[in-house]
């Protein structure tokens, strides 16, 4: 089974105190993951002596107090936008702390990063004017680009991520050389080298796979165009384990797989000492995140429906990919299962926590009052929420080292939904009289 937050008596205290739905995290957990993950390449080393760091997926879980507590274990943070940059910023995160991976943004967001010194990863080498444009012509001396190997690495259906053929994201193979070449103009001097190329994958071997791709690619440009790569980005897409039966990636083999691959192409290319990062948030966070909500009412049509206080606001993933979150039912877990669909009140069919396609899971008959847990929430649960329906987003709760909970973000208000509108004005407005005219004819 998976591990439950706290006691289910703990449990209880807190749906009294707090109130339902709410998302809770585990530090002592988020310590351990983001300590696994470092463990298992604390043998890589850069050009300057440069340690290994997992720049966290910021969009995984944007919460401060989240962030803050992977910086103090030296996890970075992974940005994809203006502020996600602010966020890492407010942690007190700079430099070689913050890489900057994002896609189709403006200047200002350049600018930024530039300014709090990141690691600026570009996704397009179209993207480099902008770039330029947003430091006043300064080049970053460290830049780095996404690569997107294309049609020259075909995936099955067990990478969510798709093939990269059809990915809007990353340079070329014919483009990456060229990207090099024009910063290496322009002014910079060191160069990184980032693939994103499987996703929420188990499998240690698909992850080896990057590294020899990014390895490979980065002896080619090397012998064939003098960049020198100094850094290597094996992005995130660890998957944890999100059904109890799931097979978990073995850190050791991946390091062991990672480890031959650098003494098979690094070395004899002659880019030893290499760096490498990488970029894992859904493994550090996912696995020590739970959506905690309470049943509200059954309805019994042509099946069971189980409706809870949370919705598809509270956790998309389920309704937009079908995805599975073990659900447990708190003080019901050794009685007998018979097919439920667990939903919220979304004016929408896809509401399911049980899955949009698969709808009905053999769980414990339920009643209202029952606290339900669902599980592996920790990345892109809260931070995919929406307002959809005008239904307001919900707190999230820490527990510390030390078994004390805090609420780290409080539940989103009505004043909060509508801060944006601007009613001042509503009396006296009203339809043109021409349109009025015209709809009366």
């Amino acid at each position: 089974m998976l591990r439950l937050p706290v006691a289910p008596a703990r449990l209880q205290e807190l749906v009294s105190a707090f109130g339902t739905p709410f998302h809770i995290y585990d530090e002592a957990g988020l310590l351990q993951s983001a300590a696994d993950l470092s463990g298992a390449f604390d043998w890589t080393r850069g050009p300057n002596g440069e340690r290994f760091r997992n720049y966290y997926a910021v969009k995984a879980a944007p919460n401060p107090y989240l962030l803050k507590i992977l910086a103090a274990a030296g996890t970075g943070a992974d940005a994809s936008s203006l502020p996600e940059l602010l966020l890492a910023e407010k942690c007190g995160m700079r430099g070689d702390q913050v890489m900057f991976t994002a896609n189709n943004v403006d200047s200002r967001e350049y600018r930024k990063a530039f300014e709090l010194g990141a690691v600026i990863n570009l996704d397009d080498i179209n993207q480099i004017d902008t770039l330029m444009e947003a430091t006043g012509g300064k080049a970053p001396s460290l830049i780095s680009f996404r690569y997107n190997p294309g049609p020259d690495l075909v995936t099955d259906k067990s990478n969510v991520i798709g093939n990269p053929e059809d990915a809007k994201f990353g340079v070329t193979t014919a483009q990456l050389p060229q990207a090099y070449l024009r910063m290496k103009e322009l002014g910079s001097t060191r160069f990184g080298l980032h693939a994103m190329v499987a996703s929420n994958q188990p499998d240690e071997s698909a992850h080896i796979e990057t590294a020899r791709l990014l390895f490979e690619m980065a002896a080619r440009l090397y012998r064939e165009h003098g960049i020198r790569i100094e850094m290597i980005n094996l992005g995130g897409g660890i998957g944890p384990q999100y059904r109890p039966v799931q097979r978990l990636v073995e850190l050791s083999k991946l390091r062991e797989g990672v480890q031959q691959k650098y003494q098979e192409i690094i070395v004899p290319a002659g880019l030893d000492p290499l760096r490498i990062v990488c970029e894992n948030g859904r493994f550090v966070s996912a696995p020590n995140g739970w959506l905690i909500t309470t049943v509200r009412s059954i309805k019994e049509t042509y099946s069971r429906y189980v409706g809870v206080d949370a919705t598809m606001a509270d956790l998309m993933r389920p309704g937009m990919y079908n995805s599975y979150h073990h659900i447990t039912v708190i003080g019901k877990e050794d009685l007998p299962l018979e097919p439920q669909a667990v939903v919220g009140s979304l004016c929408e069919n896809n509401d399911y926590f049980t899955g949009a396609d698969t709808r009905l899971r053999d769980l414990p008959r339920m009643e209202p009052g029952d606290i339900v847990v669902i599980h592996t929430t920790g990345a892109h649960g809260h931070a995919m929420g929406f307002n959809y329906n005008g239904k307001l987003r919900h707190q999230e709760l820490l527990l510390r080292t030390d078994g004390s909970v805090v609420q780290i973000r409080r539940n989103e208000t009505i004043e909060d939904l509508f801060a944006t509108l601007d009613f001042s004005g509503l009396e006296s407005f009203g339809p043109l009289k021409e349109q009025v005219a015209g709809a009366a004819r």
